[in-house]
């Protein structure tokens, strides 16, 4: 935080299956995490990560369909003609 102030922590109650709370405390008692807070942290951390993960990849793909938008149009001759381009890119 920039004034250098801990994060307001909130306590919240969450429902597992036996086996992902066996995980937890398995994770807890290996010394891997000190708690099983730590451990519903970390894993939101990796969840938040593959999100923003998504989202820049969707951009990405946004952007892309934009530029090629943006470049015109292509006359469509089918599979074939793209293959035999390929192949012809490629010496064979």
């Amino acid at each position: 935080m920039p004034d250098g102030s801990k994060p307001r922590v909130e306590k919240v109650s969450i429902a597992l299956t036996q086996d992902m709370a066996a995980m937890v405390r398995q994770a807890v008692d290996s010394g891997e995490f000190a708690s099983t807070s730590e451990v519903v942290r970390d894993a939101l951390r990796g969840w938040k990560a593959k999100r923003e993960e998504r989202q820049a990849e969707l951009e990405e793909l946004r952007r892309l369909v934009a530029e090629g938008h943006a470049s015109g149009t292509v006359e469509w001759k089918g599979g074939a003609d793209i293959v035999a381009r390929a192949r012809k890119a490629a010496g064979l």
